[in-house]
């Protein structure tokens, strides 16, 4: 799990499962994973489906990732949803201490064990 943060428009919210695949793609991407894992996951999120979920690191992490966007956003009204993404990937989130601290960190963690 890197926690790495995607952000997308909510609205509308009849198209948000077929536009997720493509959002988290531009996040990898951005985060320069090679194409091929890209790919990857995207064949694995042609389907896409809502749940709850009972890890409260996660939750945590999610609602300080929405508080830390608000604080960003308000000091940069003009910047985007992939750049606003980018900055919260630098944040030490407390689930990853313990290994790389920050979920860009991890990100680049975890391609380097799949691809040696």
């Amino acid at each position: 799990m890197t926690l790495l943060p995607v952000l997308l428009p909510l609205a509308p919210t009849a198209t948000l499962t077929s536009r997720i695949a493509e959002h988290i793609s531009t996040a990898l991407t951005v985060h320069q994973a090679p194409a091929a894992f890209v790919n990857q996951e995207r064949q694995h999120m042609r389907t896409a489906q809502f749940g709850v979920t009972a890890n409260r690191s996660v939750v945590g992490v999610m609602t300080e990732f929405a508080r830390l966007a608000d604080i960003h956003h308000h000091d940069d009204p003009a910047v985007d949803l992939v750049e606003l993404a980018i900055r919260l990937a630098a944040t030490p989130c407390s689930p990853l201490y313990s290994r790389n601290i920050s979920p860009d960190r991890e990100l680049i963690a975890t391609l380097q064990a799949i691809t040696s």
